[in-house]
């Protein structure tokens, strides 16, 4: 029982540091409301979905702000 709640817990934390350094690497600022955004590629939507999670405690906490795909192909 102490082993999987071990194993429970490193998985957790990977999960959570994967998603920190995903978050510090994506962020961009948009030009129209100078706000951040954490950017998650068009072409990778799986990486949105092994995330959302973490977004939705993200927002909570932070209010940062999420976008599938750059908003410069928006402008």
């Amino acid at each position: 029982m102490k082993r999987k709640l071990t194993i429970t817990g490193i998985v957790i934390l990977l999960y959570l540091i994967s998603y920190l350094v995903y978050r510090g690497l994506n962020i961009e600022t948009w030009d129209k409301n100078g706000k951040e955004y954490v950017i998650f590629p068009k072409s990778q939507k799986c990486v949105y979905y092994l995330f959302r999670p973490a977004t939705y405690i993200d927002t909570k906490l932070t209010q940062m702000q999420f976008h599938i795909g750059s908003h410069q192909e928006n402008n």
